[in-house]
């Protein structure tokens, strides 16, 4: 069972699982009482400019996530042998298995939305996708073109498929050098957040406070994590992880190949959309992939 991260959330995200299953809705009410905000009425009504300021995209994606993953449970879906998230995801699959409660887990990424927000000032960092080189050719142009400011790659997605971020200055020179490399396409993304990049150390620091203060378990199902592709071994473990993945890269790639080398040949996303099961099948192939943000979708797979 995998979990998506930013760039998932969509005006009207659970609303067809909410219209069937009254547990949608009151995960959403549970979620806006510990927020102070109405959750359900940003992601049903918008703005969409709203939804996407970070603090309030990653609960909201926790929210949909965990309301999929509970009807799965609700409906006797299977146990999954393991579960990994996308960067923000990640937090949803620790609820889901159990490491840290839902209430909990809500507030911790709306503050670690905030806390990435307030590490750069808007405007001064930034992240592309860049489509169609070999990683390292990725890794050396940044280090060619950095020039003394930070430019890294970031999220490792899919094959050809690499996210960099950094200074807005290095995200502006890379884009020509990436393409001079053989790029098929270097997009700028509209996040000004250089997410995972070292920009991100102070929103860790934050984050490692903020953690302090949280009851964290083991996970009932293991649990791969983002920043070094394996299973924590202790409760200090995982919060450890969950400040180290802040500023560090997004090992997609090397997670998926890792589960599957583990035995697993069918992954599940839940959550909206279905960003995650197209990397998967450019990762590995032969396997199946599903997404549940569907009633129909979720009760046939069930």
């Amino acid at each position: 069972m995998v979990f998506p991260g930013q760039g998932s959330q969509a005006i009207g995200m659970s609303s067809e699982l909410a219209a069937e299953f009254s547990l949608v809705k009151n995960l959403y009410v549970e979620a806006s009482d510990v927020l102070g905000v109405d959750m359900w009425a940003m992601t049903q009504e918008g703005p969409i400019e709203s939804l996407s300021q970070t603090e309030n995209t990653q609960p909201a994606l926790l929210i949909a996530g965990i309301a999929a993953w509970r009807i799965w449970q609700e409906l006797g879906g299977a146990q999954p042998d393991m579960m990994a998230g996308h960067s923000l995801g990640e937090y949803t699959a620790l609820v889901a298995a159990g490491a840290l409660s839902f209430g909990d887990g809500v507030a911790l990424v709306r503050d670690r939305g905030r806390y990435m927000q307030e590490a750069v000032p808007a405007g001064q960092g930034g992240m592309a996708a860049i489509i169609g080189l070999e990683d390292q050719q990725v890794v050396d142009v940044c280090a060619e073109v950095a020039g003394g400011d930070v430019l890294q790659a970031v999220n490792f997605n899919a094959p050809g498929q690499v996210v960099i971020a950094g200074s807005a200055a290095a995200i502006e020179r890379a884009a020509p050098a990436m393409k001079a490399a053989g790029a098929k396409r270097a997009l700028p993304l509209p996040v000004s957040i250089p997410a995972h990049s070292k920009l991100m150390s102070p929103a860790s620091e934050r984050l490692a406070e903020r953690l302090a203060g949280i009851d964290v378990v083991l996970p009932s199902i293991p649990v791969l994590h983002n920043c070094n592709v394996s299973v924590a071994s202790s409760a200090e473990e995982v919060k450890s992880n969950l400040v180290s993945q802040l500023d560090s890269p997004v090992r997609w790639v090397e997670s998926v190949v890792a589960m599957h080398q583990q035995g697993v040949n069918s992954f599940i996303e839940s959550g909206p959309g279905k960003v995650l099961g197209g990397m998967i099948k450019r990762i590995v192939k032969g396997v199946d992939v599903s997404c549940i943000d569907k009633p129909d979708a979720l009760k046939s797979l069930v």
